[in-house]
């Protein structure tokens, strides 16, 4: 079921970098180079396949942006907080 807008505000406030805009979490991700941040959308791949639920990424050079929604409910689920939580457990410090 699609939270509510002020229920995604509040999970927000414990995945910091995180927002939420048009009905999606987004996030960008900065590495060293390209090799890196294809090893970090490698290890969220990884976490996707696992779970079943999937972000959308984006890859320019050195940075990564996720974005997480769930289209069946038009809008952000708990599935979609979790995945976030998730991706926050295999993101390397900045600048690797």
């Amino acid at each position: 079921m699609r939270l509510p807008d002020d229920l995604i505000k509040e999970e927000l406030e414990n995945l910091p970098g995180w927002s939420y805009v048009g009905g999606k979490l987004f996030k960008e991700f900065r590495y060293r180079g390209f090799r890196s941040a294809i090893a970090f959308v490698n290890r969220v791949a990884e976490l996707a396949i696992a779970v079943g639920h999937h972000p959308d990424v984006e890859i320019h050079d050195d940075a990564v942006l996720l974005s997480l929604t769930t289209h069946d409910e038009g809008g952000v689920t708990d599935a979609d907080i979790s995945m976030a939580r998730q991706i926050e457990t295999v993101v390397e410090p900045p600048g690797a």
